[in-house]
């Protein structure tokens, strides 16, 4: 079934109400730290004060006699049960054909802590108190070191790990030089740009939480965390780390409150419970305290680069050049290396017709918590340098901020771009005259003057960008450094009644995927979303999947589920042929029932099911009893939803405090299944841009290597008085690459919304003599480059 059939059926397009939200709203979810296990004891970490330091010893004898504890682990006890390291999930190969530098990354620190917050010992005991009295008396004698931090100062910092001496982990690199640089020495005028992508904690509203179980007589393990693919978590955990069978390791996800890629991640907190609930033959529980995961969760961004943009005498692009410095931080989390390579320079091309880019990425490890993905994953950061230099480019070009935009716009599909991808469908103006239209654009000039005649400055700028979304394919994404597969399960059971229950490896922690394939499956069946249960985030229960991110879960899962609802439909066909007495191949499907071409027979799609699982009139020589059916789906190739979006800003040059007046975000996601759940889609990740661009910002001492930014005291996240009412439009151009026609719209407001807001601060302070400003424009960076500009 095509894309545009799809789009016509029942509940596709209907704005439905949250399935999820009835539990959610009652208190009724379950979540990790709400499950209570049977002889449960609790986990208490000893974190590392230092960001870099030798271990000496560790003293574990006080703590061991405390009052409640039942056991105290570190490194040597890891070690002893042969326990192996984290692994990272993206191999990348250096320029030089070299493989990247992978040191180990182990479970609790051996030898060396390489950050604050680093993993010594897990302290376990019958109440959380008393575990926490605990750790307090494990000592560890500490020899410091000298520490680095910023990724700027990493290759004269101390070594992090003995493999890499400099603490570079690779050299890569996309694009041919030699023809990027010979059009740069013929080009009529180049925009050159030095920028910083903030380094961002991800802080879900639900911190992360695990529960390791330990059942002797199966001798089977049993982990409960909240992460987003627990799949995924299963595998590396059991094939590379604990090296156990996975049919032995049941892992669960309930309830997640929030990801943002945070919780994709395999952590040392998840194996370390697991590993002690067999050593102590009871449940372990470790839930995250906020503190704890401004230090120990994995960070995002952290980029600092170098562009330049070549151009012709008409503004037309030529050639884009850049080098960029990422920061890996201690060590390589489970997606850190595909972030700043696979997913960051293959969008550098953005909307537009550059013919030659070449991509030079240098990555480093610091005594910081590792930096991995993070909402957009290395397409916000493509955009933001994209979209800062081109709006550059157009202040100097004298050229208007939508124009420069279309003189460069790709118009023709499918589209080849310099850096690996292959758009397949697009209508970028379009995107662009809705956005200025929503905008009211033309009537920005007396908004202007009425900002100015209280004293303010208005700007307006724009952000044109375009995302990669699921992740795919798989023989791809294995050519490219990958260690899994990027596919997708889905198993669709028809129950007799009629009513159906679906399998997905997709996993929701918040996302609306329980309404969302709910309305897949009930239009293709003809009956009412009501009557579908949608199952996730239980390896026992779930075939196979790899989970929720990069906003694959209706492109990947939903397209797996489509192909289990073709053989469910090809199959019921046969059923009903049966009972009609025709030929399945005269047989039509459509709104619930089936029926016989050129006549008035038909039969409803609940006798078929019923007759499956009551077969006395049945063709048994022919078809087995029953009606379930699994799928799996590998994309061919990503999906590509892309925008426009201008921000409006007030900024007081007395205080330099910035107002994001208007915003408006016009996205092209293809087919939308549901209008609602999209639209809160964008509105989340509109509201993390927002904040990354005025607010956010996890910051380390370039001195003493501490997390300043360690509590929301000192982290700013964005409030509801910090943004607008959003106007959002919506420009279709079904994806031609699976069957729904979909896009994927999770992060598209997080990576189009940071540019657009830090290009209307610099076009309102431009007449002050402004040309540049980082992440966040905080009210003291704002007002101290205005003084800088007046000097």
């Amino acid at each position: 079934m095509g894309a545009i059939d799809f789009a016509k059926l029942p509940h596709i397009g209907e704005p439905l109400r949250r399935k999820e939200d009835y539990r959610f709203l009652t208190g009724a979810g379950q979540y990790t730290d709400d499950i209570q296990l049977a002889n449960m004891q609790h986990a208490v970490f000893v974190r590392s004060p230092h960001p870099h330091a030798n271990i000496r010893s560790i003293n574990k004898a006080a703590a061991l006699a405390a009052p409640g504890v039942v056991g105290v682990f570190d490194g040597q006890d890891v070690a002893n049960d042969k326990i192996a390291g984290l692994p990272c999930g993206w191999l990348i190969t250096s320029t030089d054909g070299q493989p990247m530098k992978e040191p180990p990354h182990p479970v609790l620190a051996q030898g060396k802590v390489r950050y604050v917050g680093d993993h010594v010992a897990i302290v376990i005991a019958d109440t959380v108190e008393h575990a926490k009295n605990a750790a307090e008396l494990v000592e560890v004698d500490y020899e410091p070191l000298a520490a680095v931090v910023d990724v700027r100062d990493a290759a004269k910092g101390t070594a992090l790990h003995d493999i890499a001496p400099d603490n570079h982990c690779y050299k890569w690199a996309i694009g041919d030089k030699a023809a990027v640089d010979a059009t740069f020495a013929g080009a009529a005028h180049v925009t050159k740009i030095d920028l910083v992508n903030n380094r961002l904690a991800p802080n879900p509203i639900e911190p992360r939480a695990c529960i390791g179980n330990y059942n002797r007589a199966n001798d089977e393990y049993t982990l409960y965390v909240a992460n987003q693919n627990p799949h995924v978590e299963r595998l590396l955990m059991t094939a590379f780390v604990m090296g156990l069978p996975e049919h032995k390791v049941r892992v669960i996800a309930p309830d997640v409150g929030g990801g943002f890629g945070a919780k994709i991640f395999l952590y040392a907190e998840d194996v370390a419970v697991t590993w002690a609930a067999k050593k102590l033959n009871c449940a372990v529980k470790w839930t995250c305290e906020r503190s704890e995961a401004f230090l120990c969760d994995a960070h995002g961004r952290d980029h600092v680069t170098h562009a330049e943009l070549a151009m012709d005498k008409d503004g037309k692009f030529l050639g884009f050049r850049v080098h960029t410095d990422a920061n890996l931080g201690a060590y390589l989390s489970t997606f850190s290396t595909a972030v700043p390579t696979i997913l960051y320079a293959t969008l550098l091309a953005g909307q537009y017709t550059t013919p030659q880019i070449y991509v030079e990425v240098d990555a480093w490890f610091t005594n910081t918590s590792p930096v991995d993905a993070y909402r957009g994953a290395g397409r916000p950061e493509a955009t933001y340098l994209l979209e800062r230099i081109v709006s550059r480019a157009a202040w100097e070009m004298n050229l208007s901020q939508d124009e420069i935009r279309r003189r460069n716009f790709i118009t023709q599909f499918p589209y080849q771009t310099p850096v690996a991808l292959q758009y397949d469908t697009g209508d970028f103006n379009a995107c662009m005259d809705k956005a200025n239209e929503l905008a009211d654009v033309a009537g920005f000039a007396k908004r202007r003057a009425a900002s100015e005649a209280k004293g303010l400055r208005r700007g307006i700028g724009y952000s044109s960008y375009i995302e990669a979304c699921g992740l795919a394919p798989s023989n791809i994404a294995g050519a490219l450094g990958a260690r899994a597969g990027l596919f997708e399960c889905g198993e669709v059971r028809v129950h007799p009644t009629g009513s159906v229950t679906v399998f997905t490896g997709s996993h929701s922690h918040g996302q609306g995927h329980e309404t969302t394939f709910a309305q897949v499956v009930a239009s293709r069946l003809g009956i009412d979303p009501s009557q579908v249960d949608i199952v996730h985030g239980d390896t026992g229960r779930v075939p196979f999947g790899m989970g929720t991110y990069g906003s694959r879960s209706i492109s990947v899962g939903g397209a797996a589920i489509m192909r289990a609802l073709d053989k469910i439909e090809a199959k019921a066909k046969k059923i009903a042929a049966h009972l009609l007495e025709a030929s399945d191949a005269d047989i039509d499907f459509a709104n619930g029932e089936f029926t016989v071409k050129g006549t008035d027979k038909k039969i409803a799609f609940g006798q078929v099911a019923l007759t499956a699982y009551v077969p006395h009139n049945y063709p048994l020589d022919k078809l087995e009893p029953g009606l379930n059916e699994t799928a799996f789906y590998d994309p061919t190739n990503f999906t590509f939803p892309g925008g426009t979006y201008i921000a409006e800003v007030e900024v007081n040059p007395e205080t330099g405090e910035t107002r994001v007046d208007r915003f408006t975000a016009v996205d092209d996601f293809g087919t939308i299944i549901n209008p609602m759940i999209v639209e809160g889609q964008v509105h989340g990740g509109l509201v993390q841009g927002i904040g990354q661009a005025l607010l956010e910002h996890c910051v380390y001492d370039r001195e003493t290597g501490q997390l300043v930014t360690g509590s929301f005291m000192d982290y700013a996240m964005p409030r509801a008085d910090d943004v607008p009412s959003f106007t959002l439009g919506h420009v279709c151009t079904p994806c031609t690459t699976n069957p729904l026609g979909t896009k994927g719209c999770g992060e598209a407001g997080a990576i189009g919304s940071p540019p657009a807001v830090i290009n209307a601060v610099l076009d309102a302070l431009a007449p002050l003599g402004v040309k540049d400003i980082d992440m966040p424009a905080s009210p003291s960076r704002v007002w101290q480059a205005i003084q800088s500009a007046k000097k």
